[in-house]
């Protein structure tokens, strides 16, 4: 312990046997630290945030969903730092007033890169920080660039958000519009072409498909007819049993009653006669028609042996002409059918040139048809999108927090910079004193001496300073003090400064 302590005394009398080059070592790094310090420009951050609104009714039933919206966001989040867009807030800014070259534009650019982030707090939060670091410019103009940046960076989301849909939605209608005037003039010679061939070949109209399509619409119509056919026929050999197991008449009544009719009839004509009415006589000409119209109904009933007419076996009749006539029609549609499906298998045999030409057209013509049809749904549909992205803004966002203007640099620390240097000044020059009097083997006490060479050692002599040399050396330490006042006032002038400039951004 005893060593340790006069090891510690004897380095302290070599610093401080030295300390005029303690002093100059602590002054010239403390010179060069504040200056490189100094050169260090102050970072100012100015900070913005967004919140963007999903919400929008309208724009789910057209089919824009909350994923689509989101996706939309995402790209436009990651797409705000892009050197397209950094390259806008340099020329937008006082970053781009001493850009002349490609070469200075690219490095700038690489260098706003690393100042600007766009970072999500939450799911609609959005935090936009801007950093001005630049060394040509004062502290306050830094402040105020930062700021601009950041400022600059939210009316590029908006351009990004609202004018840039309106931009892409316009390009794309202008492209769906002149892919569907293409597309018109095609469908129109395709037209024309199939109208030529089906004018010339009225047979095949429709194509080789529209023949096979209505041979078999033929075939399936005439399976039906087959099938409606056999049903009639059914119905009518029903309708023939019960109409010959039922009676014409039903017996009882009054019997001959036509006969007694026709019998009255009679005698009365004769009658007219004897009273001497010729036969020219309207009333005899009455009569005999009634004789006439009564011998029918007379005959008849004689053949029935009497009794009344069935009303069932009439209305039998009546049901029995109506399936004979539906049975007629079917068959006649049926031979009409069977002419049909054989013509149409005939063109199919005879033609197959014309048949295999025909299928072209028509296949050409639906292919054409369909990808028209289909550029209209999807221009209308980019139409209806479009329209509730520009005019509901289906994404829309306000600044909840704008840019604000930095008060204080956020980098680098200088007061704590500038004690740091003093510190590291004065133990430097502490620790190039003690460095020297090491390479010098000066021995501060009589037992250090003594452990050196191993022989003992009988005394010291002190020193004895004369009153001139006592008086300079007074005047000579007071000269160290000031000079190391002089670097701690250094020191307190340098935060004094920067404490200043900082009053001056604010």
């Amino acid at each position: 312990m005893n060593n340790l302590y006069e090891e510690l005394l004897a380095a302290i009398h070599s610093v401080w046997h030295r300390r005029w080059i303690a002093l100059a070592c602590a002054w010239g790094i403390c010179l060069l630290g504040w200056l490189a310090v100094a050169l260090i420009p102050n970072s100012y951050e100015s900070r913005a945030r967004i919140f963007i609104q999903l919400d929008d009714a309208l724009a789910e039933q057209v089919g824009i969903g909350v994923a689509d919206k989101k996706r939309d966001i995402e790209r436009i989040r990651q797409t705000l730092t892009s050197a397209v867009n950094l390259e806008k807030v340099v020329r937008s800014t006082r970053l781009g007033d001493t850009i002349e070259s490609p070469k200075q534009m690219e490095a700038a650019v690489l260098a706003l890169g690393r100042n600007v982030s766009v970072v999500a707090q939450q799911d609609n939060l959005f935090e936009i920080t801007a950093v001005a670091d630049q060394s040509s410019f004062s502290d306050a103009e830094n402040a105020q660039l930062a700021q601009n940046v950041a400022q600059k960076m939210i009316d590029i989301f908006r351009e990004e958000n609202l004018s840039g849909n309106r931009g892409d939605v316009a390009e794309s209608m202008q492209f769906l519009n002149e892919q569907l005037k293409q597309r018109e003039r095609e469908l129109e010679s395709a037209e024309n072409k199939r109208s030529a061939f089906e004018a010339a070949h009225p047979e095949l109209a429709g194509g080789s498909a529209g023949s096979a399509q209505r041979l078999d619409a033929a075939r399936a119509e005439l399976h039906g007819v087959d099938g409606d056919l056999g049903a009639a026929r059914s119905a009518l050999a029903a309708i023939e049993g019960q109409l010959a197991s039922t009676p014409r008449s039903l017996p009882g009544g009054t019997t001959g009653s036509a006969t007694a009719a026709l019998n009255a009839a009679q005698s009365e004509l004769a009658g007219m006669r004897a009273r001497g009415l010729t036969e020219n006589h309207p009333d005899v000409i009455a009569q005999r028609n009634q004789v006439a119209a009564l011998k029918g109904p007379a005959a008849a009933e004689a053949a029935n042996g009497g009794g009344t007419p069935n009303p069932a076996y009439t209305s039998l009749l009546s049901i029995r002409a109506e399936r004979q006539a539906n049975v007629q029609a079917l068959t006649s549609r049926k031979v009409s059918l069977e002419s049909d499906v054989a013509n149409l298998t005939a063109q199919a045999i005879e033609n197959p040139e014309l048949a295999s030409e025909a299928q072209r057209i028509a296949r050409d013509y639906d292919v054409l048809r369909q990808q028209y049809d289909k550029l209209l749904r999807d221009r209308e549909e980019l139409r209806i999108r479009g329209e509730v992205k520009t005019e509901r803004e289906a994404v829309k966002f306000e600044v909840v927090d704008p840019p604000t203007t930095p008060r204080a640099p956020v980098a680098p620390n200088r007061p704590l910079l500038l004690l740091g240097v003093l510190i590291v000044g004065i133990g430097g020059g502490c620790a190039g004193a003690f460095a020297l009097g090491k390479v010098r083997s000066v021995f501060a006490t009589t037992a250090g001496l003594e452990r050196s060479t191993g022989l003992p050692v009988l005394g010291a002599i002190s020193r004895n300073l004369t009153d001139a040399a006592r008086a300079e050396r007074t005047r000579k330490l007071k000269l160290f003090f000031a000079g190391s006042a002089a670097l701690g006032g250094l020191f307190v002038v340098l935060l004094l400064v920067e404490f200043i400039q900082r009053g001056m951004v604010a």
